[in-house]
């Protein structure tokens, strides 16, 4: 997935050129900084000022300390993502919580995208694990009942929209987060199902996902959705590593075949 954003780091600030915009993204990084240093001070940057009606529009904030999560977490690591993922979701006062825009790519939003790009999608290469995976993907995706798990209105949080490990920092004692231009509400399960189940996360074997799901406590809708919504972002993952132009992969080599793997485990958990 290209960049959304050119970033330009300074001594003590850090600034956000929008490369795309048409879905407020901007507006959206914006408004969670400010909710954020508002709720939650200290867990994001503190919003400095912004050009929102520029061309390009651009955000600048306060520079963080810390170096983006890679490699395999520790135990403490784990930790600290997970108190910064529960942090951003409960941070914002429900009142102003249920005014706030949807999450961009919201699970039913992402749930017919991904039928449309299967019913018109053969399976590519010859691999057998991939066109097995393709085949099952197929006729899950198709499962009626998907449109009204995806549909169901559980218990809002504030959603980052974006489970890429680098967005989250760690400065050897906390984690804090940033890169919120996809943010908005949301729910749990989906949201941990976005980080657990980003490409950034396993390719380097990095998290195990039962760890940092351990650390929460969701009600029996929230585990049933959650089970659903790792399908949904694995196939997402899966659908956008077979579309890479192979002269310029962004994943390294077997990636395909791995991420098939993983979702043809999910899909018989």
């Amino acid at each position: 997935m290209a960049s959304t954003h050119a970033v330009e780091v300074g001594a003590t600030t850090v600034v956000k050129r929008f490369r795309r915009w048409d879905q407020d993204e901007h507006r959206r990084e914006w408004r969670a900084l400010a909710l954020l240093a508002e709720h939650a001070p200290g867990l994001a940057p503190t919003p400095v000022r912004a050009d929102l009606d520029a061309d390009p529009p651009s955000v600048t904030m306060a520079r963080l300390d810390g170096t983006p999560l890679a490699g395999r977490l520790t135990g403490v690591q784990v930790d600290g993502l997970a108190e910064a993922v529960a942090a951003v979701q409960t941070a914002i006062p429900e009142p102003v919580l249920r005014g706030l825009p949807s999450r961009l790519l919201h699970p039913l939003v992402a749930l017919r995208r991904l039928r449309g790009q299967c019913a018109r999608r053969p399976p590519p290469g010859e691999d057998p694990v991939v066109a097995r995976a393709f085949d099952e993907v197929t006729g899950w995706v198709a499962r009626p009942r998907l449109d009204e798990v995806f549909a169901a209105e559980l218990t809002p949080v504030f959603g980052l929209g974006d489970g890429n490990l680098a967005n989250y920092l760690w400065d050897g004692d906390r984690v804090r987060v940033v890169d919120f231009e996809y943010s908005g509400r949301s729910d749990r399960a989906y949201e941990l199902a976005e980080v657990v189940e980003h490409i950034s996360v396993w390719v380097d074997d990095g998290l195990d996902a039962s760890a940092l799901l351990s650390r929460f406590e969701l009600t029996s809708a929230e585990t049933a959705r959650l089970r659903e919504c790792r399908r949904l972002l694995a196939l997402f993952w899966f659908l956008s590593v077979l579309s890479e132009d192979p002269r310029h992969p962004r994943n390294p080599p077997g990636t395909a075949v791995r991420q098939a793997g993983r979702l043809l485990a999910l899909l018989g958990a």
